[in-house]
Protein backbone atom coordinates (compact mmCIF):
# COMPACT_ATOMS: atom_id res chain seq x y z
CA UNK A 1 0.00 0.00 0.00
CA UNK A 2 1.21 3.49 -1.08
CA UNK A 3 0.31 6.96 0.25
CA UNK A 4 -0.06 9.79 -1.69
CA UNK A 5 -0.16 13.39 -0.34
CA UNK A 6 -2.78 15.82 -2.88
CA UNK A 7 -2.36 19.08 -3.08
CA UNK A 8 -5.69 20.90 -3.46
CA UNK A 9 -3.88 24.67 -4.07
CA UNK A 10 -5.82 28.43 -5.03
CA UNK A 11 -2.60 29.44 -6.40
CA UNK A 12 0.74 27.79 -8.03
CA UNK A 13 2.63 29.28 -4.55
CA UNK A 14 0.77 27.17 -2.59
CA UNK A 15 1.20 24.29 -4.80
CA UNK A 16 5.16 25.30 -4.60
CA UNK A 17 5.14 25.44 -0.95
CA UNK A 18 3.23 22.42 -0.34
CA UNK A 19 5.70 20.72 -2.53
CA UNK A 20 8.98 21.92 -0.64
CA UNK A 21 6.75 20.78 2.54
CA UNK A 22 5.90 17.53 1.11
CA UNK A 23 9.66 16.78 -0.22
CA UNK A 24 11.46 14.93 2.78
CA UNK A 25 8.89 12.61 3.39
CA UNK A 26 7.37 11.09 -0.11
CA UNK A 27 8.32 10.17 -3.56
CA UNK A 28 5.07 10.75 -5.18
CA UNK A 29 2.68 13.72 -4.73
CA UNK A 30 -0.94 14.47 -6.51
CA UNK A 31 -2.15 17.89 -7.74
CA UNK A 32 -5.59 18.40 -7.62
CA UNK A 33 -6.95 20.64 -10.95
CA UNK A 34 -10.60 22.35 -11.44
CA UNK A 35 -12.08 24.87 -13.30
CA UNK A 36 -15.53 24.94 -12.53
CA UNK A 37 -16.46 22.79 -15.11
CA UNK A 38 -16.89 19.37 -13.80
CA UNK A 39 -16.54 21.04 -10.42
CA UNK A 40 -18.57 23.70 -8.19
CA UNK A 41 -15.22 25.03 -7.31
CA UNK A 42 -12.26 26.74 -8.95
CA UNK A 43 -8.27 25.57 -7.75
CA UNK A 44 -5.19 26.10 -9.87
CA UNK A 45 -5.27 24.51 -12.88
CA UNK A 46 -2.94 25.88 -14.98
CA UNK A 47 -0.63 23.31 -17.00
CA UNK A 48 2.05 26.18 -17.85
CA UNK A 49 3.21 26.80 -14.50
CA UNK A 50 4.32 23.44 -14.20
CA UNK A 51 7.30 24.00 -16.97
CA UNK A 52 9.57 25.69 -14.72
CA UNK A 53 8.93 23.70 -11.67
CA UNK A 54 12.01 21.87 -10.40
CA UNK A 55 11.50 18.63 -7.93
CA UNK A 56 12.87 15.15 -7.54
CA UNK A 57 9.04 14.69 -6.39
CA UNK A 58 6.57 12.30 -9.27
CA UNK A 59 3.52 13.94 -10.01
CA UNK A 60 0.21 13.05 -10.75
CA UNK A 61 -2.54 15.18 -11.17
CA UNK A 62 -6.02 14.36 -11.17
CA UNK A 63 -8.13 16.24 -13.68
CA UNK A 64 -11.34 17.26 -12.33
CA UNK A 65 -12.13 18.88 -15.47
CA UNK A 66 -14.95 18.59 -18.36
CA UNK A 67 -14.06 18.43 -22.32
CA UNK A 68 -11.02 15.92 -21.49
CA UNK A 69 -10.69 15.09 -24.91
CA UNK A 70 -9.59 18.65 -25.75
CA UNK A 71 -7.65 19.12 -22.63
CA UNK A 72 -5.39 16.58 -22.00
CA UNK A 73 -2.54 17.64 -24.25
CA UNK A 74 -2.06 20.27 -22.66
CA UNK A 75 -1.11 18.22 -19.18
CA UNK A 76 1.05 16.30 -21.49
CA UNK A 77 4.42 17.94 -20.31
CA UNK A 78 8.21 16.33 -18.84
CA UNK A 79 7.18 17.21 -14.99
CA UNK A 80 4.19 14.84 -14.84
CA UNK A 81 3.98 11.15 -14.67
CA UNK A 82 0.45 10.18 -14.08
CA UNK A 83 -2.56 11.69 -15.33
CA UNK A 84 -6.00 11.03 -13.63
CA UNK A 85 -8.87 11.65 -15.84
CA UNK A 86 -12.97 10.79 -15.23
CA UNK A 87 -14.62 8.51 -17.21
CA UNK A 88 -17.68 11.04 -16.31
CA UNK A 89 -15.94 13.81 -18.42
CA UNK A 90 -15.16 11.46 -21.11
CA UNK A 91 -16.86 10.91 -24.73
CA UNK A 92 -14.29 8.57 -25.63
CA UNK A 93 -11.80 7.46 -23.34
CA UNK A 94 -9.95 4.82 -25.42
CA UNK A 95 -8.62 8.46 -26.75
CA UNK A 96 -7.42 10.03 -23.86
CA UNK A 97 -5.69 7.10 -23.00
CA UNK A 98 -3.60 6.61 -26.41
CA UNK A 99 -2.81 10.39 -25.99
CA UNK A 100 -1.63 9.69 -22.50
CA UNK A 101 0.43 6.74 -23.37
CA UNK A 102 1.79 7.98 -26.63
CA UNK A 103 3.16 10.82 -24.55
CA UNK A 104 4.74 8.44 -22.16
CA UNK A 105 2.31 8.93 -19.13
CA UNK A 106 0.87 6.31 -17.19
CA UNK A 107 -3.06 6.72 -17.56
CA UNK A 108 -5.33 6.48 -14.56
CA UNK A 109 -8.87 6.77 -14.60
CA UNK A 110 -11.38 7.87 -11.76
CA UNK A 111 -14.91 7.69 -11.38
CA UNK A 112 -16.67 9.79 -8.36
CA UNK A 113 -19.88 9.02 -6.24
CA UNK A 114 -22.57 9.33 -8.75
CA UNK A 115 -20.96 6.67 -10.86
CA UNK A 116 -19.92 3.20 -10.30
CA UNK A 117 -17.31 0.82 -10.91
CA UNK A 118 -18.78 -0.95 -13.15
CA UNK A 119 -17.99 2.17 -15.47
CA UNK A 120 -14.38 1.40 -15.19
CA UNK A 121 -14.39 -2.47 -15.88
CA UNK A 122 -14.12 -2.27 -19.32
CA UNK A 123 -10.97 -0.31 -19.35
CA UNK A 124 -8.84 -3.07 -16.52
CA UNK A 125 -6.27 -3.67 -19.21
CA UNK A 126 -6.01 -0.29 -20.88
CA UNK A 127 -5.34 1.61 -17.56
CA UNK A 128 -2.29 2.18 -15.42
CA UNK A 129 -4.52 2.16 -12.44
CA UNK A 130 -8.10 3.24 -11.09
CA UNK A 131 -9.22 5.93 -8.81
CA UNK A 132 -12.22 5.69 -6.91
CA UNK A 133 -13.11 9.49 -5.56
CA UNK A 134 -14.70 8.65 -1.99
CA UNK A 135 -16.17 12.73 -1.94
CA UNK A 136 -17.71 14.81 -4.79
CA UNK A 137 -15.09 16.28 -7.01
CA UNK A 138 -13.97 19.33 -6.23
CA UNK A 139 -14.30 20.68 -2.55
CA UNK A 140 -11.47 19.83 -0.14
CA UNK A 141 -12.44 18.71 3.67
CA UNK A 142 -15.41 16.08 2.77
CA UNK A 143 -16.21 13.15 4.89
CA UNK A 144 -15.42 10.04 2.66
CA UNK A 145 -18.96 8.70 1.65
CA UNK A 146 -19.95 5.46 3.01
CA UNK A 147 -20.51 3.31 0.16
CA UNK A 148 -16.98 4.15 -0.94
CA UNK A 149 -15.81 0.69 0.58
CA UNK A 150 -18.53 -1.29 -1.26
CA UNK A 151 -17.25 -0.07 -4.70
CA UNK A 152 -13.44 -0.64 -3.69
CA UNK A 153 -14.90 -4.32 -2.65
CA UNK A 154 -16.67 -4.73 -5.67
CA UNK A 155 -13.61 -3.39 -8.39
CA UNK A 156 -11.04 -5.93 -5.91
CA UNK A 157 -13.38 -9.04 -6.47
CA UNK A 158 -14.30 -8.03 -9.94
CA UNK A 159 -10.54 -7.76 -10.45
CA UNK A 160 -9.89 -11.13 -8.96
CA UNK A 161 -11.91 -12.81 -11.16
CA UNK A 162 -10.97 -11.69 -14.39
CA UNK A 163 -9.73 -14.15 -16.66
CA UNK A 164 -6.08 -15.06 -16.25
CA UNK A 165 -3.62 -13.06 -18.29
CA UNK A 166 -5.21 -9.60 -17.59
CA UNK A 167 -3.00 -7.47 -15.44
CA UNK A 168 -4.39 -6.97 -11.78
CA UNK A 169 -6.58 -3.82 -10.87
CA UNK A 170 -4.39 -0.89 -8.61
CA UNK A 171 -6.67 0.71 -6.83
CA UNK A 172 -5.87 4.51 -5.61
CA UNK A 173 -8.74 5.58 -3.59
CA UNK A 174 -8.91 9.95 -3.00
CA UNK A 175 -11.02 12.08 -1.07
CA UNK A 176 -12.16 12.22 2.80
CA UNK A 177 -9.43 9.56 3.33
CA UNK A 178 -8.23 10.28 6.88
CA UNK A 179 -6.18 8.35 9.98
CA UNK A 180 -10.05 6.81 10.99
CA UNK A 181 -10.88 5.25 7.79
CA UNK A 182 -7.22 4.24 6.20
CA UNK A 183 -7.37 0.71 7.53
CA UNK A 184 -10.82 0.12 6.44
CA UNK A 185 -10.15 1.25 3.48
CA UNK A 186 -6.76 -1.12 2.60
CA UNK A 187 -9.16 -3.83 4.11
CA UNK A 188 -11.74 -3.10 1.95
CA UNK A 189 -9.00 -3.74 -1.02
CA UNK A 190 -7.47 -0.12 -1.95
CA UNK A 191 -3.43 -0.13 -2.92
CA UNK A 192 -2.72 3.74 -3.04
CA UNK A 193 -4.79 6.23 -0.41
CA UNK A 194 -4.44 10.04 -1.45
CA UNK A 195 -4.97 12.60 1.36
CA UNK A 196 -4.53 15.83 2.10
CA UNK A 197 -6.06 17.50 5.18
CA UNK A 198 -5.01 14.36 7.09
CA UNK A 199 -1.28 14.82 5.75
CA UNK A 200 -0.97 19.11 6.16
CA UNK A 201 -3.19 19.17 9.14
CA UNK A 202 -0.03 19.02 12.26
CA UNK A 203 3.01 17.30 11.51
CA UNK A 204 3.69 16.43 8.17
CA UNK A 205 5.98 13.64 8.48
CA UNK A 206 4.38 12.00 11.80
CA UNK A 207 1.08 11.96 9.67
CA UNK A 208 2.73 10.54 6.60
CA UNK A 209 4.74 8.00 8.81
CA UNK A 210 1.18 6.74 10.33
CA UNK A 211 -0.34 6.18 6.88
CA UNK A 212 2.91 4.10 6.26
CA UNK A 213 1.80 1.99 9.37
CA UNK A 214 -1.56 1.50 8.33
CA UNK A 215 0.24 -0.69 5.33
Amino acid sequence: MQIIPAINANSFEEVKEKIKLLKPYTDWVQLDVADGTFTKNIIWHNPKDLLDLETKLNIEVHLMINEIEKRVEDWLIPQIKRIIFHIETAQDPDFVIKKIQDAGKEPGMAVGPDGSWTHLAHFKNKVNFFQILGVRPGLPGQELQEETYEQIRQLRKFCLASPAGGRSCIIEVDGGVNKENAKKLVEAGADILCAASAIFKGDIKENIEYFKNVA
